[in-house]
């Protein structure tokens, strides 16, 4: 199984604001940041909560419009609660970072997209990333929500690539070393 994060972050490291906005982000937009190219290396998204609370917003202003063509799987402690939008394929699932990966293995899923700050930081702490692709767009935002959290030990990481974009844009892939 592989697993795959691709954010954009401030230049400062956040990836939301307090309030959960993303309106920061469209600060750097570029026609295109390697994003549609991502996306057809995956197989499904793995997201938490808020991403999926964010999603049915998303949904409420462009009805009819889910924004996730593949399957998406919700992390959620409450899997009773979560209110599902019928054009979505998506379907909540409970367990550890190792549990997930295992159920979507079994499942025959192969390369998962890992997204939403709390489900990142879990999948990392958990040894469980193997990519990051982080694209930091060119604006200080002074506070927020950070991609990055408290980790028991050091996560090593080996350059894989930079690009930078015409607007700004400085977009670097990783791989996530063993520990």
């Amino acid at each position: 199984m592989k697993t795959s994060v691709f954010v954009g972050t401030s230049v400062d490291g956040f990836i939301a604001r307090r309030d959960g906005s993303l309106d920061f982000l469209s600060v750097g937009e570029s026609k295109s940041n390697g994003f549609e190219e991502f996306m057809a290396t995956i197989d499904a998204h793995v997201i938490g909560r808020k991403t999926f609370d964010w999603a049915r917003g998303w949904l409420r202003e462009h009805p009819g419009q889910w924004p996730f063509e593949k399957p998406v799987f919700v992390l959620t402690r409450h899997p009773g609660q979560l209110r599902i939008p019928k054009a979505a394929k998506c379907e909540a699932i409970t367990g550890t970072p190792r549990q997930v990966i295992a159920i979507l293995a079994r499942r025959g899923f192969r390369r998962l997209y890992v997204d939403g700050g709390v489900t990142i930081q879990g999948f990392l702490r958990a040894g469980q990333i193997d990519r990051l692709t982080i694209t930091r767009v060119p604006v200080l935002i002074g506070e927020g929500i950070p991609l990055f959290g408290d980790l028991p030990r050091d996560v090593r990481l080996k350059h894989v690539r930079t690009k930078v974009y015409p607007k700004g844009l400085v977009q670097t892939e990783y791989r996530v070393l063993p520990r």
